[in-house]
């Protein structure tokens, strides 16, 4: 049975995964194992048994039909919902937000995984309003569908993630076909509108817009990321430093460098051919992913496989950005790559649902 259902698996994009966290593995055993000894690889160990775990789910449960999903969209929008919630109650706080839930010896981050189950709400709800998107009329309900959602992540705060919701929701709407003009209307108000957010953002939230236009205003505090971001790529120069011998990620100059910044431990010990690598595996892992999207003849697995495709690109391009200085710091994850439980079972699961809608179309091929 695993022979015959191992024909029909994107072996590629299974293989470009593995690598890319094989090389992340290395990478936060590089950045953590001097923070408490030479030879304490915690994070490691967590995130690798985490993988493995993940693998073999994905992989057993490949031959669940994704289109079954479709039929408990509403029992998963509520749950997220509560999730969501109930973060706002018992969750624990950490620089600044209520992010997490205490599990046991597990910390859960709800909102990761409310980006999975959002896009599997959405395609739900977009599969069947496919080329009917025309008037206000028709978005409203939609906009209140991952409004609700929205904000309830904005409100912990994590702007990153909220604007994550954002770009899911753009590039599956775009798919569903909506009316450009509409869409364009929308975004031109967007636009006006935005200055007004200043007003309701933390404080933080502007100390991070002022210092990615200067990061020299605060170069000890809101811009020391970013600062010590850039002198750790720059300084990579073409082949790096060599893993474990990176300056500012081994003597703690750079912070958070197994999390948000990771990609700028791999542009001070791999360099820029390091860093050329990844964006590489990256473009393999879209580009597949975009295949199955092309290829799958029901709108509800396209628009999964969409949400997914919009999810992972959104990421790369600001968390890459972020630690270029040429976007802001959001703490956005690099998928596959930051440590982090919650968000790599996410992006695996991303994963298995992408290899189960691409499985299930090579089965009807050669049926």
């Amino acid at each position: 049975m695993f022979k015959r259902e191992w024909k029909h698996l994107d072996k590629g994009l299974l293989v470009v995964c593995v690598l890319i966290v094989a090389i992340s593995l290395t990478i936060i055993g590089s950045a953590t194992h001097i923070n408490k000894g030479a030879f304490n690889y915690d994070f490691v160990i967590k995130q690798g048994v985490a993988f493995i775990i993940n693998l073999l789910l994905i992989l057993f449960f490949a031959r669940f039909d994704y289109m079954q999903l479709k039929r408990f969209h509403k029992p998963l929008y509520i749950i997220n919902l509560l999730m969501l919630v109930a973060v706002m109650f018992v969750g624990t706080s950490a620089l600044g937000a209520q992010r997490w839930i205490q599990v046991g010896p597990i910390t859960l981050q709800p909102s990761e995984f409310s980006k999975l189950i959002m896009i599997i709400c959405l395609a739900a709800v977009l599969s069947d309003k496919v080329n009917k998107l025309n008037t206000v009329r028709d978005i409203f309900p939609i906009a209140l569908f991952v409004g609700i959602p929205f904000l309830l992540v904005l409100k912990q705060p994590d702007l990153g993630t909220s604007l994550v919701f954002l770009a899911i929701s753009l590039g599956m709407l775009f798919i569903a076909n909506i009316n450009l003009a509409l869409l364009r209307r929308v975004g031109i108000a967007a636009l006006i509108l935005a200055p007004v957010g200043w007003f309701f953002m933390k404080d933080y939230q502007k100390s991070r817009i002022m210092v990615f236009l200067d990061p020299n205003v605060d170069p000890f505090g809101a811009g020391y990321h970013i600062i010590q971001s850039k002198i750790a790529i720059g300084s990579g120069l073409l082949f790096g430093k060599g893993i474990f011998q990176g300056t500012q990620s081994q003597l703690n100059f750079l912070p958070e460098n197994h999390t948000d910044f990771i990609f700028s431990v791999i542009g001070e010990e791999l360099g820029f051919l390091g860093c050329f690598f990844i964006l590489f595996l990256y473009f393999i892992l879209i580009y597949r992913a975009l295949l199955t999207a092309k290829d799958c003849k029901d709108s509800f697995g396209m628009l999964l496989a969409t949400g997914i495709i919009a999810m992972w690109s959104f990421q790369i391009l600001v968390n890459v950005g972020m630690t270029c200085g040429i976007m802001p710091v959001t703490g956005i994850p690099l998928p596959f790559m930051s440590y982090g439980v919650s968000a790599l079972t996410t992006n695996m699961m991303g994963l298995g649902l992408l290899l189960n809608i691409y499985m299930h179309q090579q089965k009807m091929i050669f049926l």
